[in-house]
């Protein structure tokens, strides 16, 4: 009998702890590598035009990230054919060096903010496309091989 209620109790608190999770997906980059465009796209149906939302973008790095901020190109695709294209910029690393995020050795996720109370107007297929914007000084063209990015993902919580 205390086994059941032990086992019962951790699953609630596993149950509790995310039901704010809404949708969450990840898409791999193959050796760690995000090449220029391969465009990450996520797709996903929304009924809800009442209750507000959070958007994330999570993003897992390993020690071969050689940079401390990351630039983002989001493109938010709405069922009536509107698109919200926002630029985005995160910061990876402290100053001193040492990766922000969650997790063990040299793999770090990051949970980054996309978008705060959002109600999404319109009921639908609503599609999530992010790319990479990192680029060298100097260089118009930008990084063609971005090493360091093991995943990229996206995920919708309710509103607190």
């Amino acid at each position: 009998m205390p086994k059941r209620i032990f086992y019962s109790i951790l699953i609630l608190l596993v149950w509790a702890c995310n039901n704010k999770l809404i949708h969450s997906e990840f898409q791999p980059n193959p050796g760690g590598i995000w090449v220029k465009n391969d465009t990450k796209e996520f797709s996903f149906t929304e009924n809800d035009t009442i209750n507000a939302r959070d958007l994330f973008i999570s993003v897992r790095n390993d020690d071969t990230f050689p940079y401390s901020n990351l630039f983002l190109i989001a493109d938010l695709k709405y069922p009536n054919g509107d698109v919200q294209r926002d630029t985005l910029e995160y910061e990876m690393a402290m100053p001193d060096g040492k990766w922000l995020g969650k997790g063990y050795g040299s793999l770090k996720e990051n949970k980054l903010w996309y978008k705060e109370n959002i109600i999404f107007p319109v009921k639908g297929v609503y599609t999530l496309q992010i790319s990479h914007a990192m680029r060298k000084n100097g260089n118009a063209d930008g990084i063609m091989e971005l090493e360091g990015i093991t995943d990229v993902g996206f995920l919708i919580e309710k509103r607190k």
